[in-house]
């Protein structure tokens, strides 16, 4: 039986996967007019569907507003009893059906034409009705359903939901629409500080431990103990980055020697330790410490002054990892 069962979703994921390779034949200029229509138009894309179109319908507009192309979507059939005032003159109107034949879609497709607003189809049947009154259709025909009686939507609406992930990423690229923009729309949870929390907004909330290059060693491992970073820097009389010492560095000491008590900071700092600028995204400097293996990186301004640390701990608490 359990056999069975995985040959039973290994067959579900293949047929699915065959259909979503396919629509890549469907690519045409079709495909080119739609996006250039909605990018030209002026307003917004109002998406709409029947049954589990209507789901996938749902998804392709949270994906549209997303990437920065503004998008509703409208039930067909609360269109036709009152939601057609969605729709306002400069919108597009993308409606999808794997028949292009229900009764909703007859009804829905003539009443949008008449406020003339351009139609995009999205539909399994080249030879539907939709097809045909539609002003463009992107095809989305799959050559069976992963359904063993071939009758539950399941590799029609995967297709139609890749299609829609294609048509969005097109217009995100057609807009020019970057990281900076995309963290406009998304600054909530882990995603949104990755991609707008920086090292300024995380590295003042640290000690700032710092020695004299002349410090006893004594006095070092207590500047690093008060920090509680694991470390501290090494500065000039002039205040300027010389080096660096770990509890690592500490360690690796006692491994060597015995006697500590005359050595200075300038005898085992390690130089040009491994900075951030302190406006760096808190991604990268996570990609920084991961790439040297490292728990911390020195924080600096352009002018290389000393600011402080920015801990890996930092990082796992504002959930960038």
């Amino acid at each position: 039986m359990k056999k069975s069962l995985i040959q039973s979703a290994a067959y579900t994921i293949e047929q699915e996967a065959k259909a979503i390779a396919g629509l890549k034949d469907f690519l045409d200029d079709s495909f080119e007019t739609a996006v250039t229509n909605i990018h030209t138009a002026g307003g917004r894309i109002v998406v709409t569907g029947i049954g589990k179109s209507a789901i996938v319908a749902q998804k392709i507009v949270a994906t549209l507003n997303s990437t920065g192309s503004p998008a509703l979507f409208m039930h067909a059939a609360d269109a036709i009893h009152g939601d057609l005032g969605m729709i306002q003159k400069n919108d597009v109107v993308l409606v999808i059906s794997k028949s292009g034949d229900s009764d909703e879609i007859k009804v829905l497709v003539p009443l949008i034409r008449n406020f003339g607003n351009t139609i995009i189809g999205m539909v399994g049947n080249t030879q539907s009705f939709l097809a045909k009154n539609a002003d463009v259709y992107l095809n989305t025909t799959v050559p069976q359903e992963a359904c063993p009686n071939n009758l539950a939507p399941t590799s029609s609406t995967t297709a139609q939901m890749v299609m829609g992930d294609a048509l969005a990423i097109a217009l995100m690229q057609l807009k020019g629409f970057d990281g900076n923009d995309f963290a406009k729309f998304h600054p909530g949870g882990n995603l949104g500080k990755r991609l707008y929390l920086r090292v300024n907004d995380v590295y003042k909330l640290n000690e700032k431990p710092s020695v004299k290059s002349d410090a006893s060693f004594k006095k070092v491992i207590l500047e690093i103990t008060r920090g509680r970073l694991g470390a501290t820097v090494v500065l000039d009389e002039s205040d300027k980055i010389i080096g660096i010492i770990t509890d690592g560095d500490i360690r690796r000491l006692f491994e060597k020697r015995d006697e500590t008590k005359d050595l200075k900071a300038s005898d085992i700092l390690i130089p040009n330790p491994k900075t951030v600028l302190n406006d760096a995204l808190a991604v990268e400097a996570l990609e920084k410490m991961n790439e040297l293996n490292i728990n911390q990186l020195v924080v600096t301004d352009p002018e290389n002054t000393y600011l402080g640390f920015i801990h890996l701990h930092d990082l796992i608490r504002e959930g960038i990892i």
